[in-house]
């Protein structure tokens, strides 16, 4: 069903894609837009246990897109080193396909926003952080990202 990668001397290892995965502060989430127009937004993110998590307000263009199609592809660069004496760049990134789908359960909800927080505020006390997160809880929307399809390249 996914296609395999045509220059395969440059395809990164499960680990190496996960690492990636793991380090990374960003990256592209695509959606089927309006009009089936593509839709890519740069999304904060956390990688666990083979899934994705983001959030996000509980409306908008992004929201709208994943009620009519769970099918996405989210694009991670873990390395971008321009070497213009030999016209080339020096990279190394990820993409991944899978469903998403919005968290509805609390539960789970409240999960992934921790996961989400301890990723980007790892020294934080716990006080603080739920202190946070029941401040922006209302307006708050969690998407989780089943993976399906991991890719990763390198050029050295």
């Amino acid at each position: 069903m996914f296609r395999q990668m045509r220059r395969k001397k440059q395809a990164l290892s499960r680990e190496e894609c996960e690492e990636i995965l793991q380090q990374g502060t960003s990256g592209v989430l695509a959606v089927s837009g309006d009009d089936n127009y593509p839709y890519a937004v740069p999304m904060s993110y956390v990688f666990c246990e083979n899934k994705i998590y983001f959030h996000c307000a509980k409306s908008g263009h992004k929201l709208d897109a994943v009620s009519r199609n769970e099918k996405v592809s989210f694009c991670v660069i873990g390395q971008d080193h321009i070497v213009p004496e030999q016209y080339t760049t020096h990279y190394k990134s990820v993409i991944v396909f899978g469903k998403i789908r919005i968290l509805e359960d609390d539960t789970e909800k409240r999960t992934a926003i921790e996961k989400l927080a301890i990723k980007y505020a790892p020294n934080d006390t716990e006080s603080n952080r739920q202190k946070e997160i029941e401040k922006d809880w209302k307006p708050l929307c969690m998407l989780e990202m089943a993976i399906d399809h991991m890719s990763g390249k390198k050029r050295k």
